[in-house]
């Protein structure tokens, strides 16, 4: 069997065997009132919405990455431990872990044998983890000092600075995704009289876009998100569309989206012009920000939690780095 067409996100429909435009029998008796070609473009529409773009576009990929060193679909057991093998001192297992669920995807959407749920690959994978594998490249976290640091160096009240304020008080604050920051709308953004409540559509841990509520309160400093968000509004003047938007070097605000990459380089940029280093920070670095900044403030993690809107203690603890971890901790109360 040949791989052409073989993918994670092309699903075959054509094993439906519907008949273009023919009336199709339903377990009652009766016939499909909707032309099937028709039919058919729904399901693929829906079967490719089950991900999210970055997924497909990252086990396409994958896949790719598989077959250009000689893997073929469907693979075999021992050709997939074999591609494992070959790539565990170049690739993070993270990495090694995606390449499989590409793998894996690709062969369930086809109805095939799936090679990458055998005792041998998945014992090859642990192998590597244990002998290979090493800690995620966690981000710097940007500190609330450091950020405060950043924003003193706002010299006037431009389009771009004030972007830029909104830009990063709001995500250290509301403890956004740089998908999520992105994804805001104007009309996301609920203004009270204790801060503003901002609705996520949809996120990394809500794939089925039931909608998050992240309540952001007024500060009691200068740098006030909610007061920066607001002079952002003013400035935008309307009340549809994208919240965070593209600005050229004359000033001029586009009408589309901000991109997930600006998010880092904006973040890069201003700390290099307060003087701190930039290597090591990106956007995740307002999440870590905030955590680590928040315990070290002493504020108990089951607060921390709603903000970051963690199920348990353990999922937001990963998120607090070093500079946080001996604020009220356990051994300076009994040594």
């Amino acid at each position: 069997m040949t791989s052409d067409g073989l993918t994670s996100d092309n699903f075959p429909l054509s094993s439906l065997n519907f008949e273009t435009g023919a009336a199709h029998p339903r377990p009652d008796g009766g016939t499909c009132a909707i032309n099937c070609t028709t039919l058919l473009n729904r399901i693929e529409a829906f079967a490719r919405a089950s991900r999210s773009t970055n997924t497909h576009l990252a086990y396409k990929g994958d896949l790719a990455a598989f077959q250009a060193w000689g893997g073929t679909l469907p693979a075999t057991p021992l050709m997939v431990a074999a591609y494992l093998a070959e790539h565990a001192d170049t690739l993070s297992v993270a990495t090694l872990k995606r390449r499989l669920a590409a793998i894996s995807s690709a062969h369930q959407s086809h109805q095939l044998s799936n090679p990458v749920t055998a005792g041998l690959v998945r014992a090859t994978l642990r192998g590597i983890a244990r002998t290979r594998g090493r800690p995620a490249q966690a981000a710097t976290p940007l500190l609330r000092d450091d950020l405060f640091k950043v924003l003193d160096r706002f010299a006037n009240a431009s389009a771009k600075n004030s972007r830029d304020r909104a830009l990063l008080l709001t995500g250290f604050a509301g403890w956004f995704r740089r998908s999520e920051l992105i994804g805001l709308d104007v009309a996301d953004l609920e203004f009270a009289s204790q801060g503003v409540i901002a609705t996520v559509r949809h996120s990394k841990t809500d794939q089925r876009s039931a909608g998050q509520q992240v309540a952001i309160p007024y500060g009691s400093t200068t740098h006030c998100p909610v007061q920066a968000l607001q002079c952002w509004l003013q400035m935008l003047a309307t009340d549809t569309g994208a919240l965070f938007r593209p600005i050229n070097r004359h000033g001029a605000i586009s009408n589309e989206r901000l991109s997930a990459a600006a998010v880092s380089n904006i973040i890069k940029k201003r700390l290099a012009a307060a003087d701190i280093n930039p290597i090591g920070y990106s956007a995740h670095s307002l999440r870590s920000g905030f955590a680590t900044s928040a315990a070290i403030a002493g504020t108990p993690l089951w607060k921390i939690r709603m903000q970051t809107r963690h199920a348990t203690n353990k999922g937001v603890a990963r998120y607090i780095r070093p500079n946080g971890m001996f604020k009220q901790n356990a051994a300076a109360d009994v040594l």
